[in-house]
């Protein structure tokens, strides 16, 4: 959700020169973009949800500063709204300007600390940030408002990744007239799962949904790891809807998937945003994440975004905005997993005739 400022800034300043500092984890999500000259990867502290020593974030905190320093940059900008480390960071690097949000404990590291509007989406915050570090450096500002068509994500696959899956699905008899709906049903914290069940039944509608003369094919995609959740909700498919699996796509290869798709479903994940900037309907699940911020970043319309109600018995409100729950708390956040089958099915048959009615109106 950060990609929608690189073209913006490469834009303003076109002989700027930009290095980008991200987590190992999703370096390969901008890796390739035409505006970054330069790509850092540091392994955040805060991010992995797994036990540290309680001294190696400082450690790494210094060793990152130092490296940073002796690479002379005009401007920084911490993207991480309430991201105390990152500005630290930056403050220790010796950057003249710093660039961030009034968010307690950073704001003291930063130059221009912005008061930060909660809640908004995540890339209007990002664009906010960079309009105002280009009036800094003296440029003009970035034009308004800010929209997903102006500013949209940005991830393109190759051809080589695209030759992939058109042999891939080649392979599974299934050839370029064939509708495919992906359901990605993972995310990176077990509070965000729907239920396996649910995801059978909902896929199990489909063949009656798709009036197509080719038969629509399903397709669950997921992690390696994931594996086992996938094939569990293909064994409660009915015999019409049997998916195929891909958990061995590569970011890249996922996209160009999800771009041959007609529709993606999921969850709040990575993915569905991957989804939203192959310019593929999409439907999220929400629950603990705030949809107003983090919600998919694309055409109005395109993009439906289910968010429970059910506030959890020991939450203080719906969405929390907590995720890092252990194993058996899991059990007693269960506002993913109320999310009633008939809303998300209701959802899909809207989703379906509004495109199809779209196309027909494009072909005429």
């Amino acid at each position: 959700m950060t990609t929608p400022i690189l073209d913006a800034l490469k834009t303003h300043i076109p002989d700027a020169h930009i290095t980008m500092m991200v987590g190992p984890w999703s370096s390969e999500v901008v890796a390739r973009h035409p505006a970054i000259d330069c790509l850092l990867t540091c392994p955040f502290p805060g991010f992995q949800r797994a036990p540290q020593k309680s001294l190696a974030p400082y450690i790494l905190l210094l060793s990152m500063a130092q490296q940073l320093r002796r690479n002379r940059y005009d401007l920084a900008i911490n993207l991480r709204p309430d991201f105390w480390w990152g500005a630290g960071l930056l403050y220790l690097a010796g950057i003249p300007h710093r660039m961030g949000y009034a968010i307690e404990p950073g704001r003291p590291f930063l130059t221009r600390a912005l008061p930060f509007n909660s809640p908004e989406p995540a890339p209007v915050s990002n664009l906010r940030l960079v309009s105002a570090a280009l009036e800094t450096l003296g440029y003009s500002p970035l034009e308004q408002p800010y929209t997903p068509e102006r500013y949209p994500l940005q991830f393109i696959p190759t051809a080589e990744e695209q030759g992939w899956v058109n042999e891939r699905l080649d392979k599974e008899g299934i050839n370029p007239d064939t509708p495919i709906v992906v359901i990605h049903p993972g995310a990176g914290a077990a509070v965000k799962l729907w239920r396996t069940e649910a995801w059978s039944a909902c896929a199990s509608i489909f063949p009656a949904l798709f009036t197509s003369p080719t038969p629509v094919r399903i397709i669950l995609t997921g992690s390696k790891s994931e594996r086992p959740m996938l094939e569990e909700i293909g064994q409660g498919m009915t015999a019409q809807a049997q998916p195929l699996l891909v958990t061995d796509a590569s970011v890249g290869q996922l996209a160009a998937l999800l771009r041959r798709a007609q529709l993606v479903l999921g969850v709040d994940s990575g993915p569905l945003h991957l989804a939203v900037a192959q310019a593929t309907p999409t439907m999220h699940i929400f629950g603990p994440t705030d949809p107003r911020i983090f919600g998919p970043w694309g055409t109005a319309g395109r993009h439906i975004v289910i968010a429970s109600a059910q506030r959890c018995p020991t939450c203080p409100s719906i969405p929390c905005g907590r995720l890092d729950f252990g194993p058996k708390e899991v059990a007693a956040h269960p506002c993913v997993r109320l999310v009633p089958e008939q809303q998300v099915e209701a959802a899909i048959t809207t989703m379906l005739k509004k495109e199809s009615t779209s196309q027909s109106c494009q072909r005429h």
